[in-house]
């Protein structure tokens, strides 16, 4: 057997001119990563660039994907390019397999450099579907927008990558791989490990597991239903739910991940988990969840399918934040959400006298307040939550977050809910998704609405709808957040008509669909009359809506008559 060094050579190559990341990496259509020759190449190599070459060299990189179709081949390049740029060790999960909570997880437990994931979230897989890769850094959270910006500039100006070609590793096996190459003083190591370990240990020191194992296996067991919809989370709800917490290995479902995710949209949301929400339906389970296809977002659902909206889950959470032993232990600094998300966050931090930050859409924006230890607690619209435990939201610490709440209150969750408006109040929330639409048509709306907004007649703005209902504008504008940590702005971050009432309008197009463009319409409006809390969210918001869909001509302008998704 030759055990001569590996050689390592230098490609030539040519910039792509479309390689910008979008809120969470650089997402394209799969075939877009197999057709175009070095198109993942040239992104990896800008990867690296963007890191200085004394901090590269030598240093510990956490790589790991949701599974998906060209995941394992892609890793395969990663490693051969590592070893190339000066990588001195390589942490992988087994089989190429780590969640994005997982992935942050590690690179924090053991200090590395930075981690890169393979994933396009909740979009779909397999040849026909969407890939994605992305680079998160030393906090474990992903890489804000100032070394996002440096791997696009660097991606329009690339002309060579390094790689070693020869270089085969085996991602099956658990441990050390180590590997000589040419012109390097030290071998490259590559370390296989457990997908789940670390993960659960950490998770182990965060929530009470006797107190939710005794919730799921003792005498009065909630009965649950959970769903990965074949993504990463299988391994982790069979081993973290099941196998410690004791829940029926039957009430765990769709767990062996698929490149394809079975031919389904890994989405956990009403639409795309409509599997669940119809066995929920049948009262069989106390309690749902679903997660999506990397593990970050989840959706909780009560007895007979009671939606839990995102943006309720964070509030009752913060609202019960002490149930959890954690924050016991740290106390709670500070929460936050994004825009869009609902204002039911922000009644919680009024009544607690917590600090409350509202953030551009984008868990970075939440890391930066999380290392300057303002921030706790915070949660997206877009069925992703999460603490500072990790820098990534966490949709199995969701999960077990609403397990606990169950554990201690021994009320269902549409009885929690339900006290939880009645005592804050509520933001009824509605979100339009109106997915690949043609990007030129979708930005001419966005533009369209901004000249309609930048009137100065708009402020002050009258729309009466049916039932004589009438909405004033107070003020409208593209939200703009200065980071209170570092005082970076980001701008044209939505835009956002607020009226009178407090109620929200907002319109955004969305950083994380491959093809086209995805235009998402926000609907927030509160109320307190304890007449109006339990009432339906599309009934109570009907005229909003009304006036969303007639200010952007989105239906005439679309020529859709509906939007693809409506949570």
């Amino acid at each position: 057997m030759d055990e001569s060094p590996l050689p390592v050579v230098t490609v030539l190559t040519a910039p792509y001119d479309a390689q910008r990341p979008g809120t969470s990496g650089l997402r394209k259509k799969t075939n877009v990563f197999l057709s175009k020759p070095r198109y993942l190449q040239n992104f990896v190599q800008c990867i690296f660039f963007s890191i200085d070459l004394r901090d590269r060299q030598g240093s510990t990189v956490v790589v790991g994907g949701d599974g998906r179709y060209y995941n394992k081949a892609a890793i395969e390049i990663i490693v051969q390019m590592a070893a190339a740029n000066g990588i001195g060790r390589l942490v992988i999960g087994q089989n190429g397999i780590l969640s994005t909570p997982a992935v942050s997880c590690i690179i924090r437990k053991i200090k590395a450099i930075g981690g890169i994931i393979l994933t396009a979230s909740h979009n779909p897989g397999g040849p026909d579907g969407d890939f994605g890769i992305k680079y998160n850094i030393s906090s474990g959270g992903p890489a804000p927008e100032a070394v996002t910006e440096k791997i696009f500039q660097l991606s329009k100006t690339i002309e060579e990558y390094a790689i070693c070609p020869d270089l085969k590793v085996d991602l099956t096996t658990i441990g050390k791989q180590q590997f000589d190459l040419e012109n390097k003083f030290k071998p490259l190591t590559v370390e296989i490990v457990d997908s789940v370990e670390a993960y659960t240990c950490m998770l182990r020191s965060i929530f009470d597991f006797s107190a939710l194992k005794e919730l799921l296996s003792g005498p009065n067991q909630l009965k649950v239903r959970l769903d990965a919809m074949h993504g990463v989370m299988g391994p982790y709800v069979k081993k973290i739910l099941c196998e410690e917490l004791g829940a029926p290995a039957n009430s765990a479902v769709n767990c062996i991940p698929l490149e394809d995710f079975g031919g389904h949209h890994p989405d956990p949301n009403l639409t795309y988990a409509a599997d669940l929400v119809e066995a929920m339906q049948t009262g069989d389970y106390d309690f749902g969840a679903a997660f999506d296809g990397d593990g970050d977002r989840n959706m909780i659902l009560g007895k007979h399918g009671f939606f839990v909206n995102p943006s309720d889950s964070v509030a009752v959470i913060a609202a019960n934040i002490f149930t959890i032993p954690y924050f016991q232990q740290t106390g709670v600094r500070g929460f936050a959400r994004s825009m869009p998300t609902s204002g039911a966050l922000d009644r919680v931090a009024k009544a607690t006298k917590i600090a409350l930050y509202e953030t551009p859409t984008g868990w970075k924006f939440f890391g930066n307040l999380m290392d300057a230890n303002k921030l706790s607690l915070c949660g997206e619209e877009s069925f992703g939550t999460g603490s500072d435990h990790i820098r990534e939201k966490d949709g199995l610490w969701a999960v077990l977050a609403w397990l606990s709440i169950i554990a201690k209150r021994k009320q269902s969750v549409e009885t929690i809910m339900q006290e939880h408006w009645q005592k804050f109040g509520r933001n009824f929330f509605t979100r339009y998704d109106y997915e690949e639409v043609d990007a030129a048509a979708a930005a001419k709306i966005i533009t369209n609405l901004e000249t309609i907004m930048s009137d100065r007649a708009f402020a002050g703005h009258k729309f009466t709808v049916c039932e004589g209902e009438e909405y004033t504008v107070d003020k409208a504008d593209n939200f703009e957040y200065c980071d209170p940590v570092d005082g970076s702005i980001s701008r044209n971050q939505g835009l956002r008509i607020i009226f009178t009432d407090g109620s929200r309008l907002i319109f955004r197009l969305s950083g994380t669909g491959s093809a086209g463009a995805t235009i998402r319409i926000y609907i927030d409006s509160y109320y307190k009359d304890a007449c109006k809390i339990f009432k339906d969210p599309q009934a109570m918001l009907a005229p909003l809506i009304k006036i969303a869909l007639k200010v952007s001509q989105i239906h005439e302008r679309t020529g859709r008559s509906r939007p693809t998704v409506i949570t």
